[in-house]
């Protein structure tokens, strides 16, 4: 018994996953005086001493008989590495594949590569180059549905900044899951000319509206947060100083009220036992300041309004990006451009999302004040004062 017809399928796949996006691709980066995700780990780590993993993960195609045809590879490479002789876990952001956003990918390696440098207490090296957040408006076609954007990965990667050394490169236009990752470091650098920071998604004001720091539901003391933008604020840094006195409420904080958030792209966090209301009109979620209106590796009430929108990126805001191509090739790009828009716009109830239970409950809104009094009663008997991580309160 031999095992080499395996060990040619491994190494064909191996060779597929080094062409990264192909040569088409590889060399618009390079016309851009960017180098490849590949590139760069060599020109960053000792010669040799590159252990990827995962480097067969990706999008594959086969032949009637099962035969693989072709693979293109997930757009983040991974793996342990050494710089100087000191060991340290790297992941790089593939730009060649789907300008490096997360419909390119696979949302469990960048969760393992952040875990690995947590367990092995090893540095974390980020080569950033894209989005790698929610995907694109293209995902609505492609699941025929919109879901609430949600982050599993950020509480370890926020584990990470208490624990391990954490250093992100900015190599591009970085948005996003990208951008957060980026401001998520102990040291950041950014290339000039060529890096960007943005974003994404709809226009999002870094202000925060004041909060109400002692209301009742139902004879229940509740902490409770409403929108993102206040116009009042003097200064951003004054309103994150406001932002930040809400989380100083919050469990295991001072008085352990369960916080209550109206969605609507808040740039801000909470942390567990959190109830989302998501609705009509005014209130958006999208993106990466859309997710992080809950602690994604918690349980949390979601309940939202039949006409709620959410998703990656607003159509209006990512259709010319994810549809490029098709428009510029279409002889009337406007008609074309307006036929796309239709067609997802068509993709967007809530109900679809309901179908596949990304959101838990579709609600009239005028049960809105008897779900949040439930809350409110349920959460009570979980809350234990104690002393404070924050000391006096900002």
């Amino acid at each position: 018994m031999t095992w080499q017809p395996e060990i040619d399928e491994l190494r064909k796949r191996e060779e597929l996953g080094r062409r990264m996006g192909g040569p088409e691709k590889i060399q618009r980066q390079h016309a851009g005086g960017k180098l490849t995700v590949r590139e760069r780990v060599a020109g960053l780590l000792d010669a040799g001493s590159f252990h990827e993993i995962g480097a067969i993960a990706g999008k594959a195609r086969y032949n009637d008989a099962g035969e693989l045809i072709d693979m293109v590879p997930t757009n983040l490479v991974m793996g342990r590495g050494r710089i100087d002789g000191r060991p340290v876990v790297i992941a790089g952001d593939d730009f060649t594949v789907r300008g490096g956003a997360n419909d390119g990918g696979l949302r469990e390696k960048l969760e393992r590569v952040e875990m690995m440098a947590y367990e092995l207490r090893l540095p974390m090296l980020r080569l950033v180059d894209g989005t790698g957040g929610g995907g694109s408006v293209k995902n609505i076609e492609q699941d025929g549905r919109t879901q609430i954007p949600t982050i599993a990965i950020w509480e370890q990667v926020v584990k990470n900044m208490s624990v391990v050394p954490v250093v992100s490169l900015a190599l591009g236009s970085v948005a996003g899951l990208g951008s957060a990752r980026v401001a998520a470091s102990h040291y950041s650098v950014m290339v000039k000319d060529t890096s960007q920071l943005f974003v994404a998604g709809p226009p999002v004001v870094a202000r925060v509206e004041k909060s109400h720091e002692k209301n009742e539901l139902g004879g229940s003391a509740i902490h409770t947060r409403n929108g993102a933008v206040d116009d009042e604020a003097p200064s951003e840094s004054e309103a994150f100083a406001r932002a930040r006195r809400f989380l100083s409420y919050l469990p295991s904080s001072v008085y352990e009220l369960p916080p209550r958030t109206a969605c609507d792209d808040d740039p801000g966090r909470s942390d567990p036992w959190l109830i989302e209301a998501v609705p009509k009109d005014a209130r958006k979620v999208f993106g990466v300041a859309g997710a992080a209106h809950q602690n994604s590796g918690r349980y949390n009430l979601r309940y939202v309004w039949p006409s709620g929108e959410w998703g990656s990126l607003p159509i209006a805001g990512g259709l010319e990006a994810a549809y490029r191509a098709d428009i510029e090739a279409a002889p009337d790009p406007a008609a074309r451009m307006a036929e796309i828009e239709k067609r997802l716009k068509a993709l967007t109830s809530p109900f679809r999302s309901a179908e596949s239970f990304i959101v838990e409950e579709i609600i009239d809104p005028r049960d809105t004040r008897r779900l949040l009094c439930e809350f409110a009663d349920l959460a009570a008997p979980l809350r234990t004062p104690g002393r404070t991580a924050f000391g006096i309160r900002p």
